[in-house]
This record gives structure tokens, sequence and C-alpha cells, in this order.
């Protein structure tokens, strides 16, 4: 790179790795993709600016003055897909810059966008709007930057450490049934590869078809259990009650049961098996997590898959391998974090509370407090 593209910090990438959308973001921990905050390509746009009598660094030091010049000439860079191009990555830089931890992201078929998890701004929109914006629009723009950019996020979450079980104390998986299921033409469904390379149907996303194929997580919650129970130094409490622990609406309950250890740092587990068939299981004090996540057609799920899910969740969260934080950031969002507990990946998650009871957001704040480095390992059963 030329000197042309030193204007932002660090040294100019290219575009993070598409992610897919609906996907996880479960990832392997020994490999994290770095952010992306400062992306290449802009130097048409540097040379635009000389031409114009502005410096280009003034610019990428004051995004209000950037938008400003971006409304007073958009004809002249619209003219020019290059320099169209070039000015987008140039603003899209200046918005990263703007705030700690903001950075560029890409989804499969959708536009690049840069931002935090509380706003992005997608560049290439941006930049054609603000050539047709009037002076009220674009003052308002640029106050909800300025806010935005003022506001200090909290430092990212920690990822949580599990410690390793004994091997002679490991979970072993219970036999799940293989059962064919058979669409109404009487072909066998290859649930998990039913769509192959392609798209699924697009009627398939409001069907929920043989959803019996999920029956095999009431035995993997209940081996769960049971593993949970003669391992870890533990209180079971199995009651309709505990039910209420769960975030999340849920119909037809079967089996609620609560799994505390005796341990006040380390985190509860509340499994709550439903007529679907599926498993709802509470973590801590604010996140439920759904097995399936979705059974519809088009997500093609399968009982191995969720299982593996179910599994890694639990055994995680025993391993002392699970985080939450609350509030997080000026919009109060809860944030959790999951670190396998062997070591083959990680997750997170962040968003608003949703429809959750004051009284229990506020519980959960004072309760956190304590375990801001994470929920501790569960403490073992003493033979």
């Amino acid at each position: 790179m030329g000197s042309a593209e030193e204007l932002f910090e660090g040294k100019p990438t290219g575009l993070p790795e598409p992610m897919a959308r609906g996907s996880a973001t479960y990832r392997l921990a020994s490999d994290p993709a770095p952010p992306v905050r400062h992306l290449g390509g802009y130097e048409r746009f540097v040379e635009f600016c000389t031409g114009q009598g502005v410096e280009a660094g003034e610019l990428a030091a004051d995004p209000a003055r950037l938008f400003r010049f971006l409304r007073d000439v958009g004809q002249d860079i619209a003219a020019a897909a290059a320099l169209k191009h070039a000015a987008g990555v140039f603003a899209g830089n200046a918005l990263a810059s703007a705030r700690p931890y903001a950075e560029w992201t890409a989804y499969e078929g959708a536009p690049v966008m840069v931002g935090a998890e509380d706003l992005r701004f997608e560049v290439d929109r941006l930049r054609d709007a603000l050539r047709e914006v009037d002076e009220a629009a674009l003052q308002g723009f640029i106050a909800k930057v300025s806010e935005w950019s003022e506001d200090q996020p909290d430092p990212p979450m920690m990822q949580p450490q599990p410690k390793s079980l004994p091997a002679a104390r490991a979970y072993v998986r219970p036999t799940l049934p293989e059962d064919r299921y058979y669409a109404e033409d009487g072909t066998a469904i290859p649930y998990g590869r039913r769509w192959g390379d392609g798209p699924p149907d697009p009627d398939s996303y409001s069907v929920d078809s043989h959803t019996e194929r999920f029956a095999g997580l009431h035995l993997v919650a209940r081996a769960l259990i049971d593993h949970l129970v003669a391992v870890y130094d533990v209180e079971v409490r199995e009651d309709n009650a505990v039910a209420a622990d769960l975030l999340v609406d849920v119909r037809d309950v079967v089996a609620p049961i609560k799994v505390t250890p005796r341990a006040s740092g380390a985190a509860p587990l509340t499994f709550v098996l439903t007529g679907y068939p599926g498993v709802v299981v509470h973590a801590g004090v604010l996140h439920s997590f759904p097995f399936p996540l979705c059974g519809c057609d088009a997500c093609d799920e399968t009982v191995l898959t969720e299982a593996d899910r179910l599994e890694r969740l639990v055994l995680s969260v025993a391993a002392g391998g699970y985080a939450e934080r609350y509030p997080v950031g000026r919009r109060r969002w809860r944030e959790y974090a999951l670190t396998a507990f062997d070591g083959s990946g990680a997750e997170s998650g962040k968003g608003e509370p949703g429809p959750i009871d004051e009284a229990i957001l506020h519980k959960a704040e004072i309760r956190l407090r304590d375990v801001q480095g994470g929920w501790a390992p569960w403490p073992l059963r003493q033979r």
C-alpha cells in the first residue's frame, strides 16, 4: 500500500470473511479472526480530495466534515465507479475509527456494514444517500453519529476458561434411535442434507414435519442430568415451579428439573423437557437456550446436531466455561460467552433483554456482580 492509505490506525487489510446468515457463531478458539477496522481501497478518494483542495487526513479525523463533503461532491463521486467505491471505503473507515470496537462486517448475500453491535451502517447506502439529503437531515445524521461515537462501550467480554474433567468421569452419550422419515410421496427424507448445496424450498420455512425426530433429546437431557449428579456436588429439584426460570415461552411442559451446584459462584442449570419434543435449558440467571433452536424443514436440523449443541452447553457450564454480563453499555444489553469444555471452540451472544420483568433483571444485575470473571466450575462430588 502507498502512503495515501495511511490515514487510519493500523495497516489496511481486506474485508472479513463473509458470515452465513442464520449460522451459529461457534468458532475455533485457537483461530480467532481479527476485527477489520482499516479497510484498504480508498486511495482514489484521497486523490480526489487533493484535486478538490481538501486534506483527506482532516476528513478522516472529522466525520461531520466528511459527511458534509460527501454531500457537496456527491454527484461528482457518483459519476465514476472506482471513485464511488473508494469513497464508501473511506467513509466506513472513518466510522470505524470514531468508536472503540467498531469494525467492518460482511454477511453472505448482504451489503457490507461498519459499526458495533448496537448500531451498524451500510456504507454504500450511506454514501449514496448523503448526496440527496437536505440540511436538516444531514444535521440529524451527524448528531446521531456524534452521539454514537461518544458513547463509551464496555470492553469485549473475556472468554471464560473451562476446567477439564478427569477422563474417568467423562460423559457418554446414550444410544439414540435411528428412525427413517418419509415425505407424503413415500420417499425418505434425508434430514441434515435435505437441500444439498442449494437453498431450502421457500415454503419449508413455515413447516415443522416429523418433529418426533427430536425425541432423542429427552434421552440426552436425562443422561446429562444423571452425569451431573454422579460427578458433581449438586442439588436436584424436579418441580413444575422451576419452569418459571425460563425466559422464553414454553408450551406443553413434560418435565422441569433444576440442577444447582453446591458452590455460590457456579451457574445453576434448569432443564425443561417439552412435548414438541425438545429441551430448553436455562443457564445461570439471564439466558435460556432451546433445543432444537428451530425445527422447521428449512433449517433441516437433526437430533444429532442438536444433541451436540445441548451437550456442549451443559458440559461447558459445569466446567466453568460460561459467563454472563448485564447491563452492557448505554442500551443495557445482556451478554453471554461460552467456551467449549473440550477446547474445540467458543460462542457468544448479545442483545436487548426483551420482555423480561424488571425485578428479574435487577436481581440478575446484583447476582452477576459477584461472578464478573465468569461462573465458576462446579464442585466435584467426593468419592
